[in-house]
């Protein structure tokens, strides 16, 4: 089977999944919420780039497994400049993952060990840019199996193949990179008793072989990792409603470019950031 075929398999499993569970979900958890740093970076550009975040955040379970959903809108200031013109750029970046859980599927209990259980995971990333120069236009799909561990909260390990393309300035047509893998585990851990979790994720993505302009592309790692403090629970009010924190994230190599090539700095990002949500 080949990757396009994968590719449209993912998609279909996806939508199929999101339109079953959307009147039939066993739990669910929806959040809006708020990030900012002053350390960000974009590849060939040398300046420290400050960004407000915005995102929404939907993840929830059904009969046969689990969905979530992000979208994040990024604001970035001048430093990272706009098609429009004085301005910094704008983004928005959305990521869908379906993920089948194969105990739930078989009426099984499949625990092993540290694995709780074992599953598939499909599901997309879309991405579109203003940016000068670039304006990216990503498309991605992803599929492969997924191990989720037996800890407090939880901790899923994904291996995916990635079907991905873009479109930037001065590309009109679709430019396809090589089909390539990616390691990917999230987590949502409490801290003991107290009001305090560590949350977050992290892709470690093979090279996908030469990029439009040409260049070979290096292998990725990019990990956002968040101290979050349940200030709600603190305040007496519901657990797990409104949550701030800190954040970090470490990303070398960002969108394959090389860090000690042309790319150079701003392809290497290490950016501490403020964070809060609500959940509803």
């Amino acid at each position: 089977m080949n990757m396009g075929t994968i590719g449209k398999a993912a998609l279909a499993a996806s939508v199929l999944a999101a339109s079953a569970t959307a009147s039939a979900a066993e739990w669910s958890d929806t959040s809006i919420g708020y990030r900012y740093g002053t350390d960000f970076r974009e590849p060939f550009n040398t300046q420290k780039i400050k960004k407000d975040i915005f995102f929404l955040t939907h993840a929830s379970g059904y009969k046969y497994g689990t969905n979530f959903f992000n979208v994040d809108f990024l604001m970035s200031d001048s430093k990272d400049p706009s098609t429009v013109g004085g301005s910094g750029a704008q983004e928005a970046y959305v990521v869908y993952r379906n993920t089948l859980d194969f105990g739930k599927i078989s009426g099984k209990d499949l625990k092993w060990g540290w694995v709780r259980g074992w599953g598939a995971t499909f599901g997309f990333d879309w991405n579109t840019k203003n940016d000068v120069g670039y304006a990216s236009k990503k498309r991605m799909l992803v599929a492969g199996p997924t191990v989720m561990f037996d800890v407090p909260g939880f901790f899923n390990l994904s291996l995916l193949v990635l079907d991905e393309s873009n479109a930037p300035v001065g590309h009109p047509d679709r430019y396809k990179y090589k089909t390539h893998a990616m390691l990917t585990g999230a987590w949502g851990i409490p801290i003991g008793s107290t009001p305090l979790s560590f949350e977050g994720f992290f892709n470690y993505i093979g090279s996908k072989g030469r990029d439009e302009f040409g260049a070979q592309t290096k292998p990725e790692t990019n990990v956002d990792m968040q101290l979050m403090l349940d200030v709600g629970a603190l305040a007496g009010g519901p657990k797990s409603t409104f949550k701030v924190g800190l954040e970090y994230q470490y990303w070398k190599n960002k969108f394959g470019n090389d860090a000690s090539g042309p790319a150079g700095s701003g392809a290497f990002a290490k950016t501490p950031m403020i964070r809060a949500e609500y959940h509803f």
